[in-house]
């Protein structure tokens, strides 16, 4: 049986879309289809304006060097290395340019302007969350995917590291994360809950309560 099934969908720029589910619903499936991590056997999915299916490796790792962001539940950070040589490693690596005025503008959207020079196991796990959303920030992507990017955190570090990534959303910016956190799923401006590949449901600036209820009633209808 395929992973997804029949699924239409756009994300608007600005907007920010939570995606939420039953395990082994495919929400984290549809996530890389459609950042281009996972490739997928039919259907259409286009990213900037380009067909994901018609380009070469090197064509798609350069589409989303452009304008694509990645925040995941692992941090990532080299442990070697501070916070302003983690943001600034994972540009050049991304072969964008990052100035210093960037780094200094992403710590401080993030609550971290003193901690630059701090490496990871000098951090704590939400401040090690921020400066991974740090990093992409200062590459200032078109679009940035989350993939239960608080799973690793308590509840109150995890939902300042969910505003952080609404107040990512907007400007032109759009914001796609992957939760099981109701709150986390209540900041996005649609919430799509998704049972056996399929969109079973889509909300509207939901609260919490209406996202329990409907992911409720897709295990129900499982």
């Amino acid at each position: 049986m395929p992973v997804l099934r029949g699924i239409s969908l756009d994300i608007r720029a600005g907007e920010m879309v939570s995606i939420v589910g039953p395990s082994g619903s495919g929400k984290s499936t549809l996530l890389y289809c459609l950042s281009g991590l996972e490739p997928y056997d039919s259907g259409s999915v286009q990213l900037a304006g380009r067909e994901l299916r018609t380009l070469s490796r090197g064509s798609l790792a350069a589409l989303r060097r452009k304008h694509v962001g990645f925040v995941f539940q692992s941090f990532n950070l080299v442990p070697s290395l501070s916070a302003r040589e983690n943001i600034a490693l994972s540009a050049r690596l991304a072969r964008r340019p990052v100035h210093a005025a960037d780094i200094d503008r992403a710590l401080t959207d993030v609550g971290l302007a003193d901690r630059g020079r701090h490496r990871p196991g000098q951090l704590s796990g939400g401040q090690q969350q921020r400066v991974a959303i740090a990093r992409v920030l200062a590459m200032r992507p078109d679009i940035v995917f989350a993939d239960e990017p608080t799973g690793s955190l308590d509840t109150a570090t995890g939902a300042d590291v969910l505003r952080l990534l609404r107040a990512a959303a907007g400007g032109g910016r759009s914001v796609i994360v992957v939760t099981h956190d109701l709150e986390a799923a209540a900041l996005a401006d649609r919430v799509l809950v998704l049972r056996d590949g399929l969109i079973h449901n889509e909300l509207h600036q939901a609260t919490p309560e209406q996202v329990l209820e409907a992911i409720t009633h897709a295990k129900a209808d499982a």
